[in-house]
């Protein structure tokens, strides 16, 4: 948009083409940084009985003595409930990272493990899987390598009939595969991600939530972009199944909600395979999830950080919002399936609720709103006839990166030409953005610059108006700052020519 060389503005089409360059360049730099900064985590399941948790049964560390005799015991006992006694022993030690490290390197004693995890004594086979739950919790990668052996049992055990034994096979394995290359490379051939694919069939909330879990850090590993997701992933039915997952209505469960859709957010981070996503109706079914938070805020003040906060409503704007950067969008006619006004009515009730409850998430709201409004005449056209401007420039003073965004989806609009900014003027914009001349933060400053030039160029009126407002005076606070000087200096050349 502006002209180094010439220190002028240049109002002819090279304005907008250089804001589309630097919109495309802060897009790729958003994706890039979220992609680099992943929700890695564990999941522990600890359900002791009452009686198991008195403080008689405090977990202390065991030593090699006491490890092997507890695994002498569940292999060699004389009852089946001493067995399974020593194996509880053995596992509330586990929960010590001393004895786990005593553990793994007593010979033989994965070998004890897995030969009673593939028993066919019931109990014993869950306390086996329970011990290797708590190993598989280590943030150690030496551990979780040591637990290879037993991941193709637990692979097994996933079409099993007992939905809690699967559950925990499935945090279990969750836990492995995002701590250890080792692990994705034995199970992937193994057949991983079919045997997560039969599982997405099961009637159970906790399977399916467990399920995603287990996906969510598969999809995760450094190589799944190149290596995982195009080749396996996107060749199951597991993406369709995500999505039938995410439509709204009575069945749909929060909690399982939250988990698939961090999975499609990272399929869609891989950048490999969101056409075929967007065939398969992504946008329309994140759409109509957008207007059903929305709708939930809109029933009730009280509304928990699971449906609406961080959990779910954070995942589901930044597929929307990555999806939109895609060519494909235009092709499927995806943005007609939006439904402008109604998107862009549900994103205002989310962003009001983010201001009073979550402002950590306002500009997760607004680089959506941006999204939408960067190539869509229309969804600007919806910005101006529901009358939300006024609300989203009181969101400006929240925090730097939300007034660059604010600005930003502002500039979205002015620059679709002569009758938006028509829209914009007059009202409280103009001195909105004299209030942000005075904001020391350079990039803020940059954006305001960058409006009120598309505002000078399109509504010449406002020149007037700006220079009976002390305009100048709030430019000369910046004509000394160098990455501020061009710009500035062409803006008060175009002011005191007008």
């Amino acid at each position: 948009m502006w002209s180094r060389r010439q220190g002028r503005l240049r109002p002819t089409v090279c304005g907008v083409e250089e804001l589309r360059r630097r919109r495309r360049e802060q897009e790729a730099a958003l994706r890039k940084a979220r992609r680099e900064q992943q929700l890695v985590s564990k999941r522990l399941l600890r359900e002791d009985a009452p009686e198991e948790a008195g403080e008689g049964c405090v977990a202390v560390i065991l030593g090699e003595a006491e490890v092997q005799q507890f695994l002498r015991q569940a292999q060699r006992g004389a009852e089946e409930k001493e067995r399974e006694g020593a194996l509880v022993s053995l596992r509330r030690g586990l929960q010590h990272p001393e004895t786990q490290q005593t553990f793994i390197q007593l010979e033989g004693s994965m070998r004890t493990l897995v030969g009673l995890l593939t028993s066919n004594q019931a109990l014993l086979q869950l306390e086996a899987a329970r011990c290797l739950h708590e190993l598989s919790h280590s943030e150690q990668s030496t551990i979780a390598e040591a637990c290879l052996p037993a991941t193709s049992y637990l692979l097994t055990y996933l079409s099993g009939y007992s939905s809690d034994f699967i559950e925990l096979c499935l945090y279990t394995l969750g836990n492995l595969i995002v701590e250890s290359e080792a692990v994705r490379r034995q199970l992937l051939p193994q057949g991983i991600v079919p045997a997560l694919a039969a599982c997405i069939q099961s009637p159970h909330v906790a399977v399916l939530e467990a399920l995603g879990y287990a996906l969510s850090q598969l999809l995760q590993a450094k190589e799944a972009p190149e290596k995982i997701i195009p080749s396996s992933i996107l060749a199951s039915t597991l993406p369709q199944h995500m999505l039938q997952m995410l439509q709204p209505g009575p069945k749909l469960n929060p909690g399982v909600a939250v988990e698939f859709a961090w999975c499609l957010h990272y399929i869609i981070c891989s950048q490999v395979g969101n056409p075929l996503l967007i065939g398969h109706g992504a946008l329309s079914t994140l759409g109509l999830l957008l207007l059903d938070l929305a709708g939930a805020v809109q029933r009730t003040e009280d509304v928990g950080l699971e449906l609406v906060g961080e959990e779910l409503a954070c995942p589901v704007l930044r597929c929307l919002s990555n999806l939109l950067t895609e060519a494909a969008v235009e092709t499927v006619g995806g943005q007609m399936q939006l439904r402008d006004e109604r998107v862009v009515a549900a994103l205002f009730i989310l962003l009001q609720f983010f201001f009073q409850k979550q402002p950590s998430l306002l500009p997760e709201g607004l680089w959506l709103l941006n999204n939408l409004t960067a190539n869509s005449p229309s969804f600007c056209t919806s910005l101006l006839s529901l009358d939300l401007i006024e609300p989203l420039l009181q969101l400006l003073p929240v925090s730097n990166v939300v007034s660059i965004m604010v600005l930003t989806v502002l500039c979205n609009v002015a620059e679709k030409g002569p009758a938006y900014c028509q829209r914009l003027w007059p009202g409280p914009l103009l001195p909105a953005l004299l209030h942000t001349l005075a904001f020391s933060d350079t990039e803020v400053v940059g954006q305001s610059l960058e409006l009120l030039h598309l505002l000078f160029l399109y509504q010449p009126e406002a020149v007037q108006v700006f220079l009976q407002q002390s305009g100048l005076q709030a430019l000369e606070r910046h004509q000394e700052e160098a990455q501020l000087q061009d710009r500035v200096y062409a803006l008060q050349q175009t002011a005191l020519q007008g």
